[in-house]
């Protein structure tokens, strides 16, 4: 399977980010934009230690972006690729694009409690 940035979906598009992102087989593959400086660590509230518990690998293909441990914090710039372990929490700087890929299982799991913590946040 083989596929562009045109080609996939949008699944969360807004004035602060785009997110484009389809499953192949096993595998989470996601196309993110960050237009705004985002911290993902709100939307991991209710995860074990309030940090994402789903392994991911990557490429930041512009921007920069901090991974956040509890003991330590990795910086990963425009042309790192990357894999955050299990226990991070992210913050994206403005105009930072990255392609990561995730199992996707662990990803759905993630995600539950990311979607849950977003709709509390909006109201």
């Amino acid at each position: 399977m083989h596929g562009s940035k045109n080609d996939i979906p949008a699944a969360i598009e807004t004035n602060e980010v785009v997110i484009q992102e389809i499953e192949w087989g096993d595998i989470h593959v996601g196309f993110e934009s960050y237009h705004q400086a985002f911290d993902v660590t709100p939307l991991l509230k209710g995860l074990p230690d309030d940090r994402c518990q789903c392994p991911h690998w990557g490429y930041v293909v512009k921007g920069r972006m901090r991974a956040n441990y509890a003991d330590h914090e990795e910086v990963v710039e425009a042309g790192n690729a990357y894999y955050l372990p299990p226990g991070h929490t992210v913050m994206l700087d403005a105009g930072t694009e990255l392609i990561e890929f995730s199992p996707r299982e662990p990803y759905q799991q993630t995600m539950e409690v990311v979607a849950r913590n977003f709709e509390a946040m909006m109201q």
